[in-house]
């Protein structure tokens, strides 16, 4: 699977219990009309039960110059929660949840279906809001590195 190069993401929701998310690069489209993405979570993530419950989440496209945010949701600096909002520039999205300033693009999304395959959870998002962010380098991931494409 390292050798799958993906575009970096971090996957953010909001419970009564406050604000979560992790990195992904298992992020795809699936269809154009309605729009809708596929994120996959691993259950072993500590947030995993917290997107089933928020039943919403935003995936912000990650420009080149954010790798520490993908780092501190990747869990690579040993915060967890709320603390890893610290990185990074952060408001509350048109659906009520954290999305990232700066992103490339940030979708919302409302979630339509959730399915455990294997280790993770695939989770179906139906896109209720977009937000173009600037156009410029990417960050990217292969290799188990990270790229700016």
């Amino acid at each position: 699977m390292s050798r799958l190069v993906a575009a970096v993401h971090v996957v953010t929701t909001r419970t009564s219990e406050g604000r979560t998310g992790f990195t992904a690069t298992a992020v795809v489209s699936v269809s154009d009309s309605p729009p809708t993405l596929l994120v996959c979570l691993n259950r072993r993530n500590h947030s995993a039960p917290a997107f089933r419950r928020a039943g919403v989440f935003a995936v912000n496209m990650l420009a080149g110059d954010q790798q520490p945010v993908a780092l501190g949701f990747g869990g690579r600096n040993d915060l967890a929660g709320e603390q890893r909002f610290a990185i990074g520039h952060w408001h509350e999205g048109h659906l009520g949840i954290p999305v990232l300033a700066g992103a490339v693009v940030v979708f919302e999304c409302r979630l339509v279906e959730a399915r455990t395959i294997a280790t993770h959870d695939v989770l179906v998002g139906r896109v209720e809001a977009v937000t173009l962010g600037r156009d410029g380098p990417r960050l990217a991931y292969l290799g188990r590195e990270f790229l700016v494409v």
